[in-house]
């Protein structure tokens, strides 16, 4: 057995080597995509004389410059799409975390230059033909083709960007915003027309017509297949349902889910499957849950922390419901490991992912710490799983329970630790951390409070793993 336990990391250090180049290969090809894009619409810009009416110091000169904040704004409301849509190209190539992030950054300069677009060209046309702006404006608005659907979309593309702003995002049910989120689909469904119909650099020569109905089909396909058919076509093989449902802390709940063929789905230990229940009215809204579980045989299980409507319903779910999924996702797994040792640290529901990977990765009795961070002990998920690990496989646990501080002290400990510097802290806990590969699970400014500490205490960035749902 010791021998078996020897050779396990160094097989698994091969594999992980090979993951890693797997990731590299992807990543450059997601990279490369975006690049080539976005090279081809500067060269549509040039090829219709953009930089010489940009030279012009006149009405062309706020024209072309709408002309181009145009181009990239379309451009960026593509990838906004493709981005969301699962593309295994981007879901390989930068991961759930990094598609995020960003979704985010795109979106806001997909808006913001789309609003620039509208007031250069504007002014631009005005300018040229000595036209009031406001009169130029409603002209373009009732006199060209497409412009009162893009204006619909614009309105709606605004209603999308507003509620996500994060001070308003806080503000509404998970379920509201994913619903208003959804528009932003039906947004750039209208503002397309206006683009193919009229936008000059979408028709100056056929080869630009077809590049760019045929991005936009594929964009669509793609929403379609990966976002629809593909999820229904897996569930309906894998024949998911509902085994047992049970509490999880005080106000956590635990579901076991069950089927057909599930080990072939590849899903590993710390990824995440989008859910859906067929459990009555809202069954369509979408649920990001980790496995809480290494998946073993035909089962997968699920913990969340009753925190909204579509939370509480998992305590109502009834042996036997059918269950439609998307997935798996994410890259926070095993494969990115690169040390010997393991730092897990999590926060609330956070904690799940962390305890599938330590069921399914090889560490020595010692070699492994927990930290968890919760209200009060009694609220920590996962926590007889947890006690099994310490017992059976020498798992150190840590629970450091409580609010945080009010002022100073580090944001990621409890009030009782807030006298303590945040990297001394990890340093405590860990040792050396030369040694470790760190996995993180919380609120996101929880995580970037550790993120800064880990780095603050000499843990290189490669060695610290973790992964964002939220947008």
């Amino acid at each position: 057995m010791a021998a078996l336990t020897a050779l396990a990391p160094v097989s698994a250090l091969g594999a992980r080597g090979s993951s890693s180049r797997r990731t590299t290969a992807w990543n450059l090809a997601a990279v490369g995509a975006i690049w080539a894009t976005s090279l081809f619409v500067l060269a549509l810009w040039v090829s219709g004389a953009g930089i010489q009416s940009l030279l012009a110091f006149d009405g062309d000169s706020a024209t072309t410059l709408g002309r181009l904040t145009g181009l990239v704004s379309a451009n960026l409301l593509l990838y906004q799409v493709l981005l969301m849509a699962r593309v295994p190209l981007f879901e390989h190539g930068f991961g759930r975390d990094g598609i995020t992030r960003l979704h985010r950054v795109v979106g806001f300069w997909s808006f913001w230059l789309l609003l620039a677009h509208l007031v250069l060209i504007t002014v631009g046309y005005a300018a040229t033909s000595h036209t009031n702006l406001l009169v130029q404006a409603w002209e373009f608005v009732w006199d060209y083709p497409g412009m009162l659907l893009a204006t619909a979309g614009t309105a709606l593309l605004i209603l999308v960007v507003v509620t996500s702003i994060r001070r308003a995002r806080r503000r509404l049910r998970y379920e509201s915003w994913h619903l208003l989120h959804l528009y932003g689909y039906l947004g750039v469904g209208l503002a397309i027309p206006h683009m193919l119909w009229t936008g000059a650099d979408f028709t100056a020569s056929p080869a630009a017509t077809v590049y760019w109905w045929s991005l936009w089909a594929v964009a669509a396909a793609c929403v379609l297949w990966f976002r629809i058919a593909v999820p229904l076509i897996r569930s309906a093989r894998h024949g998911l349902r509902v085994v047992a449902v049970a509490p999880d802390g005080v106000d956590g709940v635990s579901v076991r889910v069950a089927g057909r063929g599930v080990r072939r789905s590849g899903a590993r230990a710390g990824q995440f499957f989008v859910w859906r229940f067929l459990d009555g009215p809202g069954w369509t809204r979408g649920h990001p849950f980790s496995l809480a579980a290494a998946p073993v045989g035909n089962e997968l299980v699920l913990s969340a922390r009753r925190v909204g409507d579509g939370t509480d319903r998992l305590a109502d779910l009834r042996p036997g419901t059918r269950v439609l999924v998307e997935g798996p996702y994410g890259r926070m797994t095993g494969e990115r490991r690169r040390g010997t040792r393991l730092l897990m640290l999590g926060a609330g529901a956070g904690v799940a992912p962390l305890v599938a990977l330590l069921q399914a990765e090889p560490y020595a009795p010692g070699e492994a710490i927990l930290v968890t961070r919760d209200h009060t002990v009694a609220h920590g998920l996962r926590r007889a799983e947890i006690d099994r690990l310490a017992l059976e496989r020498g798992l150190v646990h840590y629970a450091l329970p409580g609010h945080r501080a009010a002022t100073g002290g580090p944001e990621w400990v409890p009030a009782t630790h807030a006298r303590w510097d945040g990297p001394d802290l990890l340093r405590r806990i860990a040792g050396d951390l030369s040694a470790y590969d760190v996995y993180l699970c919380g609120p996101i400014p929880w995580m970037r409070s550790l993120q800064r500490d880990l780095r603050a205490a000499g843990v290189p960035a490669a060695r610290i793993h973790s992964e964002a749902f939220s947008i």
